[in-house]
């Protein structure tokens, strides 16, 4: 018995170490200049117990890879930290003294890791806000030599067991984060730094602030603080005549409760009633009904403060937001919205979540601040947001239009005409690059929106989409996101409890099914996983038994020669919403067949459009239909 207890625990060990070899041998691939690794023999296990037979592995008690020390060997390349994630053991790394260009390593990839060497390279850009996120083991981080610009990443105050950061030799700006850890040792000198150091770290040695233009303890300048007296009595002032005026109010509606009065009088001198005709309405069916008692708590109470996150906006207070005039824009399955008219500046939209305790109040900042960097002319800019433990708000752009849902299947006045095609065609056009750029953005996240449907794409005064809602699935309570997200109805994760890259793809393929037809995707309002897509099964039966004229939506007038546009659309919705995730298009082709499209298509392509020919279902789309004639489906006349 102990013969085969040792037996099998020898083969672990082999196993364990070929799987270590080919890993390491395929991050070796990587770099240039590697001839200090010429003992990385393939018939040679990289540890014998805690000492190793590579050059610059560090090896764990228990023959394992425990970390990479590939200092002064002159190494240069690119640094593949996908093969490195996958050794499930390796804690430290240090490339230390090389001549590593580019910007910095995806380090977010081994989120095991305790310690991070990459002094003295020529590493260069703006390191990811959110490049440390979720590293709670990280304790050394030591970027000193390099070119790195940009700000400090927030993510690192957020690294509570951090005691050493390095930072010094780069071009890092804008004012220094407020860092708490307790026994943190940090080296900040010769940046670009600004502004007053923060109270965290003014027990550091002077000199690891030399060469900046910072201010306070513990060096010699001082900061010039007059002006900011004066403003903080002011702001005392203004505060507590807030308060009064606050505490005015709640006497008032103390009063009225007494009272009795119609609930309608005291709720009306702190929010109008619901515009029936507010462009942000979608149909019944995406919204949830709230009782008059609900809508008295909607408004948030005056705790914390609105955290800014564009510098290109002017700012007001908490106070300021609780006294502006509000119409209530509708309920989602998050919360309820709010438009609020601002007395000195344009009107904002309110977003109150009530699931979203996913992360940690630092992660929420980091994540929620990025996003708010983003600039796009297809997302809706976020101003600024809230957090309290029970308490989540959102502060948005507010779009005149409203929302594509409510074009859609809104209630429309007599006469009043619907979306048209060319209108149709540059709405969709836009939220692919608004998609695009969240792809580019967020290249870690599996779903960089995640919630793409019509009633989260608003539209301005001229009618170009703006994405909401995106990136929000790191922060919504897994639960609740997949009760009521959109990604979470796709076919992959109601089949197979997963989402992937091309999960978007799918939300994108019903959206342009949705605005073709005119039809709302029914499973979406159910709860919980999404089952059969209604839809997309409806369309592709009248494509397989029908004439494909039928699918338009009556109220799309399009113009002179566009079938074969819309056509077009239909066929790239269809191979978007593929239910094999294997056959399914990918976001890039999805986005270069978009851009193709036109508003109308030659004479030719029209005299072709009513060929003969038929496509039987989504999974018939070949490329080489976009590419010939003969191929387009036949419209009923």
């Amino acid at each position: 018995m102990l013969l085969l207890i040792y037996t099998l625990l020898c083969f672990t060990i082999v196993l364990s170490d070929s799987n270590d070899i080919t890993k390491l041998i395929t991050f070796k691939k990587s770099l240039a200049n590697a001839a200090a690794l010429n003992d990385w023999d393939t018939n040679v296990a990289p540890c014998n117990g805690a000492r190793p037979n590579w050059s610059g592995v560090i090896c764990g008690k228990d023959g394992t890879v425990f970390g990479l020390q590939l200092e002064n060997m002159g190494l240069n390349g690119t640094i593949d930290m996908d093969a490195l994630a996958e050794l499930s053991t390796i804690r430290t790394l240090s490339f230390a003294n090389n001549s590593f260009e580019g910007s910095m390593p995806d380090v977010s990839k081994i989120r095991a890791l305790r310690g991070i060497y990459l002094s003295n390279n020529k590493f260069s850009g703006v390191i990811r806000d959110d490049m440390f996120m979720g590293m709670s083991s990280m304790r050394k981080v030591q970027l000193g030599n390099n070119k790195f610009t940009g700000r400090i990443p927030g993510s690192l105050n957020g690294l509570n067991i951090l005691v050493d950061l390095q930072l010094q030799d780069n071009e890092f700006e804008g004012e220094i984060p407020d860092f708490e850890q307790k026994n943190l040792k940090v080296n900040f000198a010769n940046n670009r730094l600004s502004g007053q150091i923060p109270p965290g770290l003014r027990n550091q040695d002077p000199s690891s602030f030399s060469g900046n233009n910072v201010c306070g303890k513990p060096v010699k300048s001082t900061c010039k603080i007059t002006k900011e007296k004066h403003t903080q009595k002011a702001l005392i002032l203004a505060i507590i005549f807030v308060v009064l005026v606050l505490a005015l109010i709640l006497v008032t509606l103390r009063v009225c409760r007494t009272q009795r009065t119609p609930k309608n009088e005291c709720k009306n001198n702190q929010i109008k009633k619901l515009n029936k005709n507010n462009p942000y309405r979608t149909s019944s069916k995406d919204m949830q009904t709230h009782s008059d008692e609900e809508e008295n708590n909607k408004r948030p109470q005056n705790n914390g403060k609105l955290q800014f996150v564009r510098s290109d906006r002017e700012r007001f207070g908490l106070n300021e937001l609780l006294r502006a005039s509000a119409d209530v824009l509708g309920g989602g399955s998050f919360g309820s919205s709010y438009k609020a008219a601002m007395n000195d500046g344009p009107a904002v939209v309110v977003k109150r979540f009530r699931d979203m305790n996913n992360v940690r109040k630092e992660e929420f900042y980091v994540h929620l601040t990025r996003l708010g960097r983003f600039s796009h002319p297809n997302l809706l800019p976020i101003v600024a947001f809230y957090y309290k433990k029970d308490e989540k708000l959102l502060i948005t752009e507010f779009a005149e239009n409203g929302s594509l849902a409510s074009h859609l299947h809104g209630n429309r006045k007599p006469n009043e005409p619907g979306l048209d095609w060319p209108t149709r065609l540059n709405i969709i056009k836009g939220i692919a690059q608004g998609l695009d750029y969240l792809y580019k953005q967020l290249p870690h996240l599996s779903l960089p929106h995640g919630h793409l449907k019509s009633s989260n794409v608003l539209l301005d005064n001229d009618f170009n989409p703006l994405l909401a809602d995106y990136a929000l699935v790191p922060i919504v309570n897994k639960h609740h996101a997949r009760e009521f997200m959109v990604a979470y109805k796709s076919p992959e994760f109601s089949y197979h409890d997963r989402t992937t890259h091309k999960t978007d793809v799918w939300c994108l393929g019903i959206l342009i099914l949705e605005m073709l037809t005119g039809i709302f995707p029914a499973n979406y309002l159910k709860q919980g996983k999404g089952g059969n897509s209604d839809l997309e099964t409806w369309v592709n039966s009248v494509v397989r038994e029908e004439w494909t004229g039928e699918v338009f939506d009556k109220d799309m007038k399009g113009t002179s020669n566009c079938e074969g546009e819309m056509l077009k659309l239909l066929k790239i919705g269809m191979c978007c919403c593929e239910w094999n995730v294997e056959k399914r298009w990918d976001f890039k082709m999805a986005l270069e067949k978009i851009a193709e499209l036109k508003e109308r298509g030659s004479d030719h392509e029209y005299a072709s459009s009513a060929s003969d020919g038929d496509v039987h279902s989504s999974r018939a789309v070949s490329d080489d239909e976009f590419s010939s004639p003969e191929s387009e489906v036949k419209l009923k006349p």
